[in-house]
């Protein structure tokens, strides 16, 4: 059985130790397409709040591979659920860390199975500089009678948005984002692709919600060092090439937001806090 919740749920993966650099930032920076100084530019450096869920990987070259306590599941049928990052402060420019993981929770979506993470990174002296959760959409996993789990559904406002942002990607930012630690093949080999039910490679999931937290910013805060967290559940594939269209409602410190690309869903039930 590929999943066995009895097993997964509880489980605490080994403890991964990381450090990045500000090279590492200004990179990944660059693969989300960002120009601005404060991003591009280690003086002054900015660090986006996303940078957090990709830097104890972001060294890796080898591609993923989902194999867990309880869980062993084909790389192609998994695609990215949900992501959330809860930042206790603002992320050093450099530094390193202990990332602590353990499963939360294994839903049966009945066609498919959602496994749930919940990490933790700790500097050296036992501060806590973020949270991260994170869900994987196991396709052909699910039916093995466990619970179909929340919703988390977020409610769009009955109003005209009070911002609609374009963010243009580049026909290379899959292969620009596979720099920073996400040698999935699926977002380069057209074969790959193919196989996992898609006409061509399609851009990391990750890259929409960096680049989408990114516009969010620039539109309505001072920096990035004012974010508390950002959470999207991944709605639809973008096509590197294609043009972001988020859709923002602000209520105080909580923004609300929507993308889309080509009139199809690529984030929903997205919610930014700000401090």
């Amino acid at each position: 059985m590929p999943i066995d919740p009895a097993v997964a749920v509880g489980a605490e993966l080994p403890e991964l130790k990381f450090s990045w650099t500000s090279s590492d930032v200004l990179l990944y920076h660059l693969a989300l397409g960002a120009t601005e100084l404060r991003y591009v530019y280690e003086e002054g450096l900015a660090v986006l709040p996303t940078f957090g869920v990709v830097a104890p990987r972001f060294h890796e070259t080898a591609p993923p591979v989902v194999s867990f306590p309880g869980v062993n599941v084909d790389l192609a049928r998994v695609l990215h659920g949900t992501q959330e990052i809860a930042a206790h402060g603002p992320i050093p420019a450099e530094g390193q860390a202990v990332l602590r993981t353990r499963i939360t929770d294994v839903w049966d979506k009945g066609t498919a199975a959602v496994i749930v993470q919940e990490s933790t990174a700790v500097a050296p002296d036992g501060t806590v500089l973020y949270t991260t959760r994170s869900s994987i959409f196991a396709r052909g996993e699910g039916g093995f009678g466990g619970e179909r789990g929340p919703s988390n559904r977020v409610e769009l406002p009955g109003r005209e948005p009070d911002a609609v942002i374009e963010t243009p990607t580049l026909p290379q930012q899959a292969h620009l984002y596979r720099l920073c630690g996400d040698r999935n093949p699926l977002h380069a080999d057209p074969g790959f692709a193919r196989a996992a039910g898609f006409d061509r490679p399609i851009l990391h999931g990750l890259c929409t919600y960096g680049v989408v937290c990114k516009a969010v910013v620039d539109a309505f805060l001072d920096g990035p060092e004012q974010v508390v967290s950002f959470g999207a559940r991944f709605a639809g594939v973008v096509f590197p090439g294609e043009t972001l269209r988020t859709s923002v409602w602000r209520d105080g410190s909580r923004l609300v937001l929507t993308t889309s690309s080509a009139d199809r869903p690529v984030l929903a039930d997205a919610v930014l806090l700000s401090r």
